[in-house]
């Protein structure tokens, strides 16, 4: 006994009316994640771009925490020593500059120089996913990079962790936050990728040099030192410190943070180009 077959019957081409504006197709999480693991290839092929993050911040806190003098406590710290108070968040803070400041603009810059981001402007995928998976892809990084970094404090060093984790987890999310709108400033200014690395790398410098990355801001006129505490650099540096030890933030690394991302990313978002 044979079934019969009943006809399908044939799916139609549904075709806009005429004169209706095109649907805009918007790209589906697929195109978020290829867009996200192929920077994320991007990144692990420059081997200065991946090292540099996570090796040079370690070799400074090794280096540093391996210095005569740094399990005495600092008083008023709920029993933390300097390498808590201030290698730690000297440390962690690089990891984010580092990554933020000099990395990002260096891909963004080859990215507009090479006209990639003015083609996906015609398709659509919005050149703002780039500029949303490059940041998802360094974010990753600066927590890898900072995993390192307190394994190695904790474990070898025996440093202390912090008296507030979500304090210090919110002046990280700061940080990253100023230091990535920094980034994308020298990515506006910068024509070329190598300006990038060398606009990055001067503003990088100055910011760490301000912020106490070689040695004590003390040492500097005081109104550098006061300067260098606003900077995000400095900022981030002795907020961390004050999560480490438990003290009340101090209110000008919160300002000077959050003014930076505010000031700089405003910058940003008015100067870039696409191409």
């Amino acid at each position: 006994m044979t079934t019969a077959r009943h006809p399908t019957t044939p799916r139609v081409l549904e075709l806009p009316e005429p004169g209706a504006p095109p649907r805009p197709v918007r790209p589906g999480a697929g195109a978020w994640l290829a867009l996200t693991v192929a920077e994320a290839r991007m990144v692990a092929r420059d081997t200065a771009g991946l090292v540099i993050p996570l090796g040079m911040p370690l070799l400074i806190l090794v280096m540093n925490g391996l210095a005569p003098g740094l399990d005495q406590v600092v008083p008023g710290t709920g029993g933390r020593t300097p390498l808590d108070v201030y290698v730690i968040p000297l440390t962690l803070t690089m990891v984010v500059a580092t990554v933020g400041v000099i990395n990002m603009p260096s891909f963004l810059a080859y990215y507009r120089r090479s006209g990639i981001l003015k083609r996906l402007g015609v398709t659509p995928a919005s050149p703002a996913m780039v500029l949303g998976a490059q940041a998802f892809v360094g974010v990753v990084q600066i927590l890898l990079g900072i995993a390192i970094a307190l394994g190695v404090a904790f474990v070898w060093l025996g440093a202390s962790p912090p008296a507030d984790p979500w304090v210090a987890a919110g002046v990280l999310a700061l940080a990253i936050a100023a230091m990535y709108a920094v980034g994308m400033f020298v990515a506006a200014v910068a024509p070329t990728p190598g300006s990038a690395v060398a606009i990055g790398l001067v503003a990088f410098f100055g910011l760490a040099a301000l912020g106490g990355m070689f040695g004590s801001r003390e040492n500097l006129p005081d109104a550098l030192a006061t300067l260098g505490g606003w900077l995000p650099f400095g900022a981030s540096v002795d907020a961390l410190g004050a999560a480490w030890a438990g003290v009340a933030l101090p209110g000008s690394a919160l300002v000077g943070l959050g003014a930076t991302t505010v000031v700089a990313g405003g910058a940003a978002a008015a100067w870039f180009r696409w191409e």
